[in-house]
């Protein structure tokens, strides 16, 4: 590995992540953001569960859980009045060991995780502008500028984490397809006269949308919703114009303004998240509506699918091939993200009679008909928690499977059996629930691969797995073979192929 193996562009959530995975893999980089510091504005508020558990590999998710606050209950309202209520405190029981939305501001977010790489001695180089690039089959040649005065080096891979209007996307010349919705939205923190409680309220009516989320325990709550169609001409928009909208909507009075700004919503996704040696991750290569919080989340979990498979790739450990699944895992999820959460938007926020009707009726008076059955809970929490997310068609994953968890899929939890807690290993490592068969247990010695064998349960059938059946577990947490037979020689074939060492 050369001094600088990797330059990561953009410390947001997504490079801030992608950086301390990488440091966690003794892998040197560097990492720049055109920004004098990290983000003073709330903006993302939501981290879910797949989130947390990925937080959770690298001992953290409890800091950040003890920081946020849980949203257990959304109140849904109709032009000001009360209509029904979602309890979200067992939507994701017995699915995640996080089976709650956890409201947590981005800026808060971004701090925290400076400060870890600051505990791993991480500098980051603040004020400091990608502002050319080439590449080679060997290397990538970068320019970055800071105060004035540029300088030329070179690294192995070059990471585009800059946001939407990425420098890096920019310099590979792709494309960003996709479009911008016609309203305009509001967005604000702001201190409301009582304090409130830490629920989400909901307002779907005929006369706009508006949401309440708590943000911080200081009692500031995050305001969104669209700009009443009145004032969307208005050339300068301040809070004090929307004011009186928002307390009518939501029956709340407003006492101090943090932060107040209004926006277009954008759904795109970049032709591709690779080219050569230059990846994209979180908003450089899709932004999408806030339908579901899902933007920040995806975008951590692009870091963490490539920072392993960069680690593997830089140590030796795996052919250069491995990066190519980077790119078919998450651009696939990222185009199937975008259509859902459009699709959702577009039914809140739409001015037609579909709008109104997934407004009006179906979300007051069906929804909370529906989550009142145990089912169609957990479905809306695997969706929502992206904690579904699945690689199947990858060429990572293999293996024919007997139950209903195939390869590709996100190891299911066990609360029993505490199956999560080998994960922080961050490294390839093979469980079984049930009887190790002698052979598959010497070949995984011979490797140098770990095997963690676990009692078989009625949880684990439940849970989707298979009696004595082996699987290998990705250091991200998904399954990367399936062994029915605990076949040895499988097992060191799937390793060879893909070149990989323990």
């Amino acid at each position: 590995m050369s001094p600088n193996s990797v330059l990561i562009v953009g410390a947001g959530p997504t490079g801030l992540v992608l950086a301390l995975h990488l440091s966690h893999h003794g892998i040197p980089f560097r990492l720049i953001d055109k920004n004098p510091g990290p983000g003073l504005a709330s903006r993302a508020m939501v981290v879910h569960a797949r989130t947390l558990e990925l937080y959770a590999q690298l001992g953290l998710a409890d800091e950040i859980i003890a920081q946020g606050i849980k949203g257990n209950r959304l109140h849904l309202k109709e032009d000001g009045r009360d209509v029904a209520t979602l309890n979200f405190t067992d939507f994701g029981a017995g699915l995640s060991p996080y089976p709650f939305i956890l409201c947590y501001p981005q800026d808060d977010h971004e701090r925290f995780l400076v400060s870890k790489l600051a505990e791993r001695g991480v500098n980051i180089e603040w004020n400091t502008t990608l502002k050319s690039f080439s590449q080679t089959d060997a290397h990538v040649r970068a320019v970055i500028e800071k105060s004035g005065d540029e300088t030329l080096f070179e690294v192995e891979y070059l990471c585009g984490c800059d946001g939407a209007r990425s420098a890096v996307r920019q310099g590979l010349e792709l494309d960003f397809p996709g479009g911008t919705y016609s309203q305009i939205f509001y967005v604000a923190d702001v201190k409301v006269s009582g304090g409130g409680n830490d629920d989400i309220y909901a307002n779907l009516g005929e006369t706009g949308l508006g949401l309440i989320l708590p943000v911080r325990s200081t009692g500031m709550k995050r305001f969104i919703g669209t700009v009443p169609e009145e004032l969307q001409g208005k050339a300068t928009l301040g809070f004090s114009d929307i004011q009186p909208y928002i307390e009518k909507l939501l029956h709340v009075h407003a006492e101090e303004v943090n932060w107040f700004s209004t926006y277009h919503v954008h759904h795109r996704v970049a032709e591709h998240f690779r080219m050569g040696r230059a990846f994209l991750a979180g908003d450089a290569g899709h932004i999408h509506s806030p339908a579901g919080g899902q933007g920040m989340n995806t975008g951590i979990g692009d870091a963490i699918n490539l920072s392993w498979k960069l680690a593997h790739v830089l140590q030796g450990r795996a052919a250069p091939t491995l990066l190519d699944t980077y790119e078919s895992e998450r651009l696939a999820f990222a185009k199937v993200l975008v259509a859902s959460t459009d699709t959702a938007f577009t039914g809140l926020v739409g001015r037609g009679w579909g709008g109104r009707l997934m407004r009006t009726v179906f979300m007051p008076t069906l929804a909370p008909l529906m989550t009142r059955f145990t089912r169609v809970r957990r479905m809306l929490f695997n969706t929502i928690s992206q904690i579904r997310i699945q690689y199947r068609h990858s060429s990572l994953s293999s293996g024919q499977s007997k139950s209903a968890t195939c390869a590709g899929d996100r190891l299911p939890w066990i609360a029993a059996l505490d199956n999560f807690a080998p994960l922080r290993s961050r490294d390839w490592q093979l469980h079984i629930y049930g009887a190790v068969e002698p052979e598959l247990a010497q070949t995984a010695t011979n490797c140098g691969l770990a095997l963690h064998a676990f009692p078989w349960n009625t949880d684990a059938s439940a849970a989707g797995l298979h009696p004595s059946t082996a699987y290998l577990i990705r250091p991200d947490g998904y399954i990367g073979l399936v062994l029915p037979e605990q076949n040895s020689r499988q097992l060191a074939d799937y390793i060879g192929v893909n070149h990989l060492k323990f």
